[in-house]
């Protein structure tokens, strides 16, 4: 089993599906809802144990209520919570999400600027073994240790860079791979066009680069030139998450030894059927589910 090590966010999301997005001061009624984890770093985690890898999530959360459905959803999903610290007298992360009939979603986030975002002590933790470290730049210390635990380790460090990139200058220059999300490859490189973004953040990182454009695919350098993969084409019912299971599945193929392209296809199949269920990261499927989503998709 291939073990990945995630670093990051960890949430709870409390979800609404809408017809249509409300209009101010309006109320309006649910027709379907779900409370469910999120979070970057923790979608992550749970899309790799459900693809059938060992997932070990390193975050921040509260000694309250909301920290203890985190944790809890989590260990249900077979993730490794050993390393998320829990600090008393903290409030964990949740967000309000709304999600309207084209799958597409507003998301109103709250998270406890006072609590504690150093990573001293998770420098200072006993890591597992791991074949990747994958971590979100929203959490940017926690992504410093965890790309330089990979380096000494002389394993793949992925980051999902989303804004401000900045922040995670530190892990940035030490990752391997740098999974940009549209905005974040902007907000880095302050270029619209996406080859000259991507040679930009490569010249300056020296990292792999790609960039994840939702339905539109994903951009990546490739030799001399640049390379694209279009997404599969689903009914879209719910997009939230679907970065998230991206960039574990993506990290979880780099872990298993294949090579980027492949690892991409992967993250691709996955983020689509993800993308065709409601309820938020509750809909990432599993390996047998994306082996015959592939196979029909040859």
């Amino acid at each position: 089993m291939t073990s990945i090590l995630t670093v990051g966010v960890a949430v709870i999301d409390f979800v609404f599906r809408v017809d249509e997005m409300p209009k101010a001061g309006a109320k309006t009624r649910a027709q379907n809802a779900a409370v469910v984890g999120g979070g970057c770093a923790a979608n992550a985690a749970a899309a790799i144990s459900r693809l059938g890898g060992s997932a070990h999530l390193a975050a921040r959360v509260g000694q309250d209520m909301v920290g203890d459905l985190i944790v809890t959803g989590l260990r249900d999903e077979g993730v490794d919570c050993s390393l998320v610290r829990r600090f008393e007298n903290g409030r964990s992360s949740y967000s309000s999400v709304v999600v309207d009939r084209s799958g597409e979603r507003m998301i109103v986030n709250y998270r406890d600027e006072a609590l504690d975002f150093s990573a001293d002590w998770l420098a200072s933790s006993d890591f597992p073994d791991f074949a990747v470290a994958l971590a979100d730049t929203r959490w940017p210390e926690g992504a410093r240790v965890a790309m330089e635990k990979a380096r000494e380790r002389g394993a793949p460090g992925i980051l999902d860079a989303e804004p401000p990139v900045r922040e995670a200058q530190a892990a940035l220059g030490v990752a391997s791979h740098i999974a940009f999300g549209q905005r974040g490859l902007m907000d880095f490189t302050g270029e619209s066009d996406f080859e000259t973004a991507l040679r930009a953040a490569a010249a300056e990182t020296g990292a792999w680069v790609c960039v994840t454009l939702g339905d539109k695919g994903v951009t990546w350098l490739e030799g001399n030139g640049v390379a694209h993969m279009p997404s599969f084409a689903v009914q879209a019912v719910d997009t939230l998450g679907a970065g998230d299971v991206w960039h574990g599945a993506f990290a979880l193929k780099i872990g298993e030894g294949a090579g980027e392209r492949e690892a991409i296809r992967f993250a691709n199949a996955v983020a689509a059927l993800k993308c065709t269920r409601f309820g938020g990261r509750a809909g990432a499927p599993s390996t047998a589910e994306v082996e015959a989503f592939l196979a029909e998709n040859s």
